[in-house]
């Protein structure tokens, strides 16, 4: 005769690990896209200085019309998910599929990850295509700090302001950087790190480690003024249906409406290391 040995499932979920978003002190969102996918921003130029002249009609110089360019912000990112959740088998394993933590599992997995990564892809590539990046040296404990206080000197060659830079580092580029005597850690940065993710600062810079996956291929760490870059969140959507026609259960599903974009005459307040 066979002996049936009793088994039980437990009704907890072995839950990874997650974070919240990253990118949240290095973006704006000083521009709405309420109603529309595209807004227009205007940029105005300046006109060159003259050498006055005591007689005649033009003292000043020739007068010209003052021109402006314009810079087209359209939403490129329409993003969805959905999934169920059968009755039965939501009865039948314990009530692990609970529909509420499903759904916030998948925001804090799927949704946030994704914004964070393409935000900080876009920033990269507008630094790139503005000259603000480097990959001259590769970055160890000799000379972490000197390649982040380059960025920096970058950035305020361009009259870049000091203060809210922001350094998207990878978690390598940061153990390198506490070796560094001159790093500073400030001690005072705990509550803030619940909030952003910052663990110190260097120069006055914040420092924010991130998983390398996060940065686009080969880089080390992205310096960033929250100036530079709009970010646009034009519809956030999740709902949770009951027993939907053709389903006995539980239908979620997620809607995104996103982008980002770096302002034309804000780009030198980006900067990129790429290791070499």
């Amino acid at each position: 005769m066979a002996i049936n040995l009793a088994s039980k499932y437990s009704s907890k979920v072995d839950e990874r690990f997650t974070r919240r978003s990253f990118t949240q002190s290095g973006i704006n969102r000083e521009y709405e896209w309420s109603g529309v996918a595209t807004i227009h921003v205007y940029s105005i130029p300046t006109v060159p200085m003259n050498d006055y002249t005591r007689s005649g009609l033009s003292r000043y110089g020739t007068p010209t019309e003052l021109q402006d360019t314009k810079q087209d912000l359209t939403l490129t990112k329409d993003r969805a998910f959905t999934f169920t959740i059968d009755k039965g088998n939501a009865e039948e394993q314990v009530g692990v599929k609970e529909s509420g933590k499903a759904l916030s599992r998948q925001i804090n997995e799927v949704v946030i990850p994704e914004v964070d990564k393409y935000r900080l892809s876009v920033m990269a590539a507008a630094a790139v295509a503005a000259g603000g990046a480097s990959s001259v040296e590769v970055i160890d404990a000799t000379n972490a700090y000197k390649a982040l206080l380059l960025a920096g000197e970058y950035m305020s060659d361009y009259n870049v302001p000091l203060l809210k830079r922001v350094a998207y580092v990878t978690n390598s580029y940061y153990s390198f950087l506490k070796l560094d005597n001159s790093f500073i850690k400030a001690s005072e940065m705990g509550q803030k790190m619940l909030v952003t993710g910052q663990v110190g600062e260097v120069d006055g810079v914040a420092i924010v480690p991130i998983p390398a996956s996060y940065l686009p291929a080969n880089t080390d760490f992205i310096l960033a003024h929250p100036a530079a870059t709009v970010a646009a969140d034009k519809l956030t959507e999740y709902k949770t249906h009951d027993n939907p026609p053709g389903i006995n259960g539980k239908l979620v599903e997620g809607r995104v409406i996103y982008d980002a974009f770096v302002l034309e005459n804000k780009k030198r307040a980006l900067y990129v290391h790429k290791n070499a």
